[in-house]
């Protein structure tokens, strides 16, 4: 039988803190879509973990947050400029396309998921004209695709000139709490110049759910009216918030992203493979042929085969010191 404990940090199951919360969500009657105390509770716990006065909004899936984000910054005739292997480019089937109604992406690049701050000269300097969808928004992801930890600073430095010409930020941070983990400080974002945050939930534990804040108010405006066009404004919303009060009160979400983390450096100090990426948050990216890889898959452990070639280990808040160590020793085995 096929084991899933790497493969991705979706594969886990939810934690007890988020299940617990939804069950003491499910009682008695309230308002629907959003507009009940759960919802309210969770929306403030937000806010206090960004020390930021913005509006939150619990949808369905981080797919739907961040292509309704990058709709709420850009319009169809523009484009976002993001990582070529960021997941808005890669992983979500042409949704901002799709929710911007034509809005485009254009792909910089950079190492290891990080874009290279001469990138945007180019696009940000390139004059307006007819033919051409000009760059109107910066999508960043915190942590990468590929594991690593922008600073604020190095944030900065990528919001600065974007925000000089008036164009919106974005921040996908499916993996934010791992981020944090990291150290990366969570109350920096609102002095970066973002404009819309997905706080995800999925992947660090949750059922799913994302939380979208909105820092800058103006977009705010009818911005219920997107999410019900989008089918990601759910009538019983208490149960997408109630997830965010069980990982929040108590400090879970980043406690639990800070044992993933620690699993991945576990990991990768065994890993007999060579390792490409720095390891900073919860992901192991190694060079392996498909041979090795297939021997790997025969022994029972799936895992992906990356963007950039690199085959993918991903640690999440359930993975176990004890399957790090199986797995070691299956790599020892194959490689």
């Amino acid at each position: 039988m096929a084991r899933y404990d790497f493969a991705s940090d979706n594969t886990a199951p939810a934690t007890p803190e988020a299940m617990d919360a939804i069950v003491a969500a499910n009682t008695g009657f309230t308002s629907g879509y959003g507009g009940d105390a759960v919802s309210a509770r969770a929306a403030d716990l937000v806010r206090a973990l960004l020390d930021a006065d913005a509006e939150v909004r619990f949808v369905a899936s981080g797919t739907a947050a961040n292509a309704i984000a990058l709709a709420a910054l850009c319009r169809p005739f523009e484009s976002v400029l993001a990582h070529r292997h960021a997941h808005v480019c890669t992983d979500e089937t042409g949704a901002p396309g799709f929710f911007g109604h034509g809005l485009g992406l254009a792909a910089l690049p950079g190492a290891s998921g990080k874009i290279d701050p001469q990138s945007l000269e180019a696009p940000l300097a390139a004059p307006d004209v007819s033919y051409r969808q000009p760059a109107a928004a910066l999508s960043l992801t915190n942590a990468t695709e590929y594991g690593t930890v922008y600073t604020a600073a190095e944030l900065a430095a990528l919001t600065g000139p974007v925000k000089a010409r008036g164009y919106g930020v974005h921040l996908d941070g499916a993996r934010l709490a791992n981020a944090a983990a990291a150290g990366f400080d969570l109350k920096a974002i609102q002095g970066l110049g973002v404009d819309i945050l997905v706080v995800g939930g999925t992947k660090a534990g949750m059922p799913p759910t994302e939380a979208v804040v909105i820092f800058d108010r103006g977009l705010a405006r009818r911005f219920d009216a997107r999410l019900k066009q989008a089918g990601q404004l759910p009538s019983k919303g208490r149960f997408y918030a109630a997830p965010f009060i069980g990982m929040l009160e108590d400090g879970a979400l980043v406690r639990h992203a800070r044992r993933a983390n620690a699993m991945a450096q576990r990991l990768a100090a065994r890993m007999p493979f060579k390792v490409l990426h720095p390891v900073e948050a919860n992901g192991v990216f190694v060079e392996m042929d498909d041979a090795r890889l297939a021997a790997l898959h025969a022994k029972g452990w799936f895992v992906y085969r990356f963007l950039d070639g690199s085959v993918r280990f991903m640690c999440s808040w359930a993975t176990t010191e004890a399957a790090v160590d199986e797995i070691a020793e299956a790599l020892a085995a194959v490689v």
